[in-house]
């Protein structure tokens, strides 16, 4: 029998919170306390991974629908359109007036960025029983651990209902230091952290060591590192590739949302963990060549071309 997660046509949920994000760049030093900066550029999109996941997901050609809640604010209502026309499904958002105004201000300077967000409401959407027994869904991705957090259930939920399941952490002062992190992510199939995250949630400074402890408790685990490319963690087996080079940066907001999202193409496609490390890391690269998360539609092709050529890079290391 063909996995349901190898179904061409099988519909991706994404969860996470959904941001306003306003994005400065150009910045000639970041703002202190008392002090007010001017910015060159500013664009008002949406974010959050669930979003920017999902949209890339969408580009790729894989079915995905957005679960999340939008507030019923005038920052919220000017994310419509770009919403709309991202590919992405939207019959599970639910609108609501307590899910907003929930934004971002990220600024840019120099390849770093600062930012300031405010939550809003609760993360768990009314549609999510809805949006789980769709017998279109095949995956669950999770775009944060503050959103399990506040649905301990959505797990056990996701797995009832046959799905398999992607968490990316996504860095939370309050919560990437909880010892019971680990255990209460238990049923996710993916864990895609960043260095800094896996370095803090295995407490080891070292990744390697990082990554191997996390493979204990997930079946995959990819670990993305910036520059440095990705690792991919699967019981005893270690593999990593290198960065691809970029044409420029403008914009590293979301990029690892856009690795997910290569990553799960692929392994939902039935491609092999290596080959999917390597989409995820060209998903990234070609995301950060715009400002915001979602703001680059991945060329499916230009994919392809950079994952083939990381995969006869031949730095890349397994053992």
């Amino acid at each position: 029998m063909t996995s349901r997660r190898l179904r061409p046509d099988g519909l991706v949920l994404s969860t996470g919170r959904l941001y306003c994000d306003l994005v400065f760049r150009g910045l000639d030093a970041m703002p202190r306390l008392g002090e007010e900066r001017f910015a060159e550029e500013v664009a008002i999109v949406p974010g959050g991974g669930g979003f920017i996941t999902a949209a890339h997901l969408a580009g790729l050609g894989r079915p995905a629908a957005l679960l999340a809640r939008l507030g019923e604010d005038p920052l919220a209502q000017s994310l419509l359109p770009t919403l709309e026309s991202s590919g992405v499904e939207l019959a599970f958002l639910e609108r609501a007036a307590d899910a907003g105004p929930q934004l971002t201000v990220a600024m840019i300077r120099d390849g770093e960025r600062a930012f300031l967000s405010r939550r809003a409401g609760t993360a768990r959407p009314a549609t999510l029983p809805a949006a789980l027994g769709d017998v279109r869904a095949t995956h669950l991705h999770i775009a944060e651990f503050a959103t399990l957090a506040e649905i301990p259930h959505l797990l056990t939920d996701a797995r009832h209902h046959g799905l398999t399941v992607s968490l990316d952490p996504s860095w939370d002062d309050a919560l990437i230091r909880s010892p019971d992190l680990v255990a209460r992510c238990n049923g996710v199939d993916i864990f895609l952290p960043n260095a800094s995250e896996a370095r803090v949630i295995a407490g080891s400074d070292d990744l390697d060591a990082a990554g191997r402890r996390l493979a204990r408790h997930f079946a995959l685990v990819a670990v993305k590192n910036g520059a440095d490319g990705a690792r991919l963690y699967q019981g005893d087996e270690r593999i990593a590739l290198p960065a691809a080079p970029s044409r420029g940066v403008l914009d590293t907001t979301g990029a690892g949302d856009a690795f997910n999202a290569g990553f799960l193409a692929a392994w939902l496609a039935g491609r092999s963990p290596e080959r999917a490390l390597a989409e995820g890391i060209a998903c990234g690269t070609l995301s950060v060549q715009s400002v915001g998360g979602a703001g680059h539609v991945l060329d499916p092709r230009q994919v392809t071309r950079i994952a083939d050529q990381l995969l006869e890079e031949p730095l890349r290391r397994h053992g």
